[in-house]
């Protein structure tokens, strides 16, 4: 298998590939190297922090508002807790690739739960479980989940005042896309999710006295539908299927949609919707290698930040400047914009955030310093009541030069180019950097990392 495409193929399925395993793979076939990643993906390992302050939580306990509002500070200092313990794994990930499908499925199906960290955490360990397995229970767990029943109000759906928010979300942006269904399947739909609750440790509750038992239409069937049932039908469209694969294509192939090729997965994935079998079909077409969609999208701040990682390795020495460095770059883990999820693609680049991410390099391995402005006025208001955090900061990490020192040995500065970039370089770029190919290893990594072709992938 050629060399680029091992490193296009390494760079979408996780965040990058070292020099050895590259040449480990090269002697491989295309088959070899899929078959490979696939037999690498383990059984999940549930990410968890500290919960034990919900221990001894009663019911009786959140009538009480000032208890109540205590655990819902202590809640929402956890969900922070999380969010660093996410980056940590997605930083020094054992199964990479179960960690990149489980980004992309928190930016499918999109759930904010900040109040409750045991929600969140479930949630979050929902999608890393489900992330290749089939997509139609996959949805039914999602519609049974105390975070998206209490995000998307489907707790306050009753037979009396049926809610459409989590039915009309179900369709536009979980299954079928926008115009795909009329506002009396949205009406019907929601008739069948009434009454789905949960107790208050998030165990899924039908609740039986709430809940619609009459007959609905839906997609020109007629029965006693229940939210599993509505499932089922709207997976029976094969827009469906279509849909689910141009939102995988966008991601790990191109932002460009291309007809003919989402089509072909759209073939794979109705057989059966499951999501292994059709990314085993992705990452064995030959259009996937296809220059056109080498170094095509724009990494997404979560996948840059990793990307730099996987070369250098670095710590923080503080965690909460992790939530910072996210805050930063535009991508705070689990705290979606709104239910469409984060816009991706040229959306994640401005002129501000490209200079930001242009000095992220210096700032994680030189300990630079950022300040307020780096920030943009809505995060500098907001920072700057923090009277921890000064006008001027550093964000320290320690970083482990050695590894990169161990990792790279045999490969000079112009193989470097290769290496950690993957993709042709402006001719202008490159006249430059074949002029500082005399500068300490150490600093043409940096000067690379810095470059805007290391933000493309």
């Amino acid at each position: 298998m050629k060399p680029e495409h091992i490193q296009h193929l390494y760079n979408r399925i996780g965040f990058g590939i070292l020099p050895d395993k590259l040449n480990q793979l090269t002697a491989k076939s295309k088959q070899e190297v899929v078959a490979l990643i696939f037999s690498e993906i383990r059984q999940p390992k549930p990410l968890k922090v500290d919960l034990s302050f919900l221990k001894k939580l009663k019911r009786e306990d959140l009538k009480n508002k000032e208890k109540r509002q205590e655990i819902r500070k202590k809640s929402r200092r956890k969900v922070g807790e999380f969010s660093v313990a996410w980056v940590k794994r997605i930083l020094n990930p054992t199964d990479v690739f179960r960690e990149k499908m489980t980004l992309f499925w928190a930016n499918h199906f999109v759930c904010d739960s900040r109040n409750n960290v045991l929600f969140t955490q479930n949630y979050n360990n929902l999608l890393r479980r489900n992330s290749f397995g089939n997509f139609v229970n996959f949805t039914k767990e999602v519609s049974k989940d105390a975070a998206m029943l209490g995000y998307l109000n489907n707790k306050q759906n009753k037979k009396k005042s049926p809610n459409e928010n989590f039915a009309r979300e179900l369709m536009e942006l979980f299954t079928l896309g926008e115009n795909n269904y009329s506002e009396t399947d949205i009406k019907e739909s929601a008739r069948a999710f009434t009454g789905y609750n949960h107790n208050f440790r998030g165990k899924f509750i039908l609740r039986e006295n709430q809940h619609d038992s009459y007959d609905k239409t839906f997609f020109g069937k007629t029965g006693n539908f229940n939210g599993d049932d509505i499932i089922d039908i709207i997976t029976e469209q094969k827009q469906c299927a279509f849909f689910i694969s141009e939102k995988i294509y966008h991601y790990f192939v191109n932002e460009v949609s291309n007809k003919e090729h989402i089509t072909a997965m759209a073939n794979v994935f109705y057989k059966d919707y499951n999501i292994e079998n059709l990314m085993r079909f992705v990452l064995l077409s030959d259009w996937f290698y296809d220059e056109d969609n080498i170094g095509s999208k724009i990494k997404a701040p979560i996948d840059f930040l990793a990307s730099i990682h996987k070369i250098v390795p670095f710590e923080f020495e503080q965690p909460k400047q992790v939530l910072l460095v996210q805050r930063l770059l535009g991508q705070t883990l689990l705290k979606p914009p709104n239910v469409a999820g984060f816009k991706t693609g040229r959306n994640w680049i401005d002129s501000n955030t490209l200079v930001k991410r242009l000095r992220l390099p210096s700032i994680l391995l030189n300990h630079a310093a950022i300040t307020y402005t780096d920030l943009g006025d809505e995060e500098s208001t907001t920072l700057k009541k923090d009277k921890k955090l000064k006008k001027r900061t550093f964000i320290k990490t320690q970083t482990n030069w050695l590894v990169f020192e161990d990792n790279f040995q045999n490969i000079n500065n112009k193989k470097l180019i290769i290496n950690i970039l993957g993709l042709k370089v402006n001719q202008n770029t490159l006249q430059l950097l074949e002029e500082n190919l005399h500068i300490p290893k150490k600093d043409f990594c940096i000067q690379l990392l810095s470059l805007p072709e290391f933000q493309l992938c």
